[in-house]
């Protein structure tokens, strides 16, 4: 094996673990936002986690945000009138505190 077949593994490695780091830190992500989403809606506790369930597989479903049209009609479904933009800052504040979560567990392990 050659010094540069090495250095494409390497590439193809850090690659790969980056992959999976952004997949948990959306997941994680997900599931922060429907425990918030499910509070707004004040959703009764054996609902909740099912809920969540529902959120987390809206963002494996595929490109674009289903997560956010979801999470959006269902709190407007509830009576909750939250605009796009104020939805769409506590994704990204979610997923700041994800990307925490999901790091620090990492080194840790």
């Amino acid at each position: 094996m050659t010094a540069l077949d090495d250095r494409e593994k390497g590439f193809e490695a850090q690659f790969k673990h980056g992959e999976e780091l952004r997949f948990r830190i959306h997941n994680r992500r997900n599931k922060l936002l429907g425990h918030w989403a499910a509070g707004l809606m004040k959703l009764p506790a054996p609902e909740v986690e099912a809920y969540v369930r529902d959120v987390v597989e809206a963002g494996l479903s595929g490109p674009g945000e289903p997560v956010h049209d979801r999470v959006h009609d269902d709190l407007h479904r509830h009576g909750i009138d939250l605009s796009d933009h104020r939805l769409q800052r506590k994704m990204d504040e979610l997923l700041a505190v994800a990307r925490e979560q999901v790091m620090s567990e990492t080194k840790a392990a």
